[in-house]
C-alpha cells in the first residue's frame, strides 16, 4: 500500500469542531469499550494539518468517559507531526508519526477520519486489517468521512472480526434531501451507490421516505427526520440505536444489510 499524508487537506471554510458528531457517537456508543479497557489508548490516524481533531477527541473523551484517556495523533508527514507539538499535553494527549501500523502502539480505539478517501477502493481492505490487527483485544476502529464543515458523514464500525455497522449522520437543520448523504459515504460505499448495490436500495429508501414525510417539515426537520426513520424500519430495514441516536440526525444499521455485493 502506497504511504502518504493521511490527514486530508481541505480547502475553504473548515469547521474546527467537524468531528464533535462522530465523537459524540463514539463516546455513547464506544464508551463501555474505552471504560473497561486496561489500557485506555485512543488513536487519531491522520490527524490532517492541524491537531485540532486530536486535541477535541481527547477533551470529549476525557469528560464524557474517563479522565485518564491517553489520545495520540498519528500522522505520516514529520512536518505536521512536528508543527502539533505545541498541542501536545503529555501524557493525555501526544503526537508522533505513524499510519495504518499505528507506530507499534496497542489503542483500545482508533479514529480515522478523512483518511482512506484519498485511497483507491481497492485498499480499504487491506488498511481495515492492517489496522484492526494491531488493536488491544476487544479494540475499536472507526473509519468514515464528513465534509468540511461537518454536517454531513458516514462511517464505519470495525472490531477484529471486521466491519459491524455503517452509521450516516446529517446536520439536520441543513439537510435537503437524504440523497446528499451519499456524497460522504465511507470509501467502502462510495462508489457502490448504484443500482444493484444495497447502499443504493438504502439511501433510496430514505430519500423516498423523507419525500414521504413531508407533512411533518412544519414541526421542525427532527420531526421529519424521526418520521422517515421510521418509515424505513417499517419497510424492513434493521435500524439499530432506535430511537436514541436518531434525534441526532444519525442512522446505523448493521454492515451486512449494506456491504458490497
Amino acid at each position: 500500500m502506497r504511504h502518504r499524508p493521511l490527514g486530508v487537506v481541505t480547502r475553504g471554510t473548515t469547521n474546527p469542531n467537524r468531528l464533535r458528531r462522530v465523537d459524540n457517537w463514539i463516546v455513547k456508543t464506544c464508551g463501555e469499550a474505552l471504560r473497561s479497557a486496561a489500557d485506555p489508548l485512543v488513536v487519531d490516524l491522520g490527524y490532517g494539518a492541524t491537531p485540532v481533531t486530536a486535541v477535541e477527541l481527547r477533551a470529549r473523551l476525557a469528560a464524557g468517559v474517563r479522565a485518564d484517556v491517553r489520545v495520540v495523533g498519528l500522522e505520516i508527514d514529520p512536518v505536521r507531526v512536528a508543527a502539533a507539538q505545541p498541542a501536545a499535553d503529555p501524557p493525555g494527549l501526544t503526537f508522533a508519526r505513524g499510519g495504518f501500523e499505528l507506530a507499534g502502539l496497542r489503542p483500545a480505539l482508533v479514529r480515522a477520519f478523512n483518511v482512506l478517501r484519498q485511497y483507491d477502493e481497492s485498499e480499504v481492505a487491506d488498511a481495515w486489517r492492517t489496522v484492526t490487527e494491531r488493536l488491544a483485544p476487544g479494540g475499536l476502529l472507526i473509519e468514515g468521512t464528513c465534509d468540511e464543515l461537518g454536517r454531513l458523514g458516514g462511517w464505519v464500525l470495525l472490531d477484529a472480526a471486521g466491519p459491524r455497522t455503517l452509521t450516516l449522520a446529517a446536520k439536520l437543520t441543513t439537510l435537503e434531501s437524504p440523497a446528499q448523504l451519499a456524497e460522504r459515504l465511507p470509501k467502502a460505499l462510495i462508489h457502490r451507490n448504484v443500482p444493484g448495490e444495497r447502499i443504493h436500495d438504502l439511501i433510496r429508501a430514505l430519500d423516498e421516505a423523507w419525500q414521504a414525510a413531508a407533512g411533518y417539515a412544519p414541526f421542525g426537520p427532527r420531526q421529519r427526520w424521526l418520521r422517515t426513520v421510521a418509515a424505513v424500519e417499517e419497510a424492513g430495514w434493521p435500524v439499530l440505536d432506535r430511537p436514541r441516536r436518531w434525534r441526532h440526525g444519525e442512522l446505523t444499521v448493521p454492515w451486512p444489510t449494506i456491504s458490497p455485493t
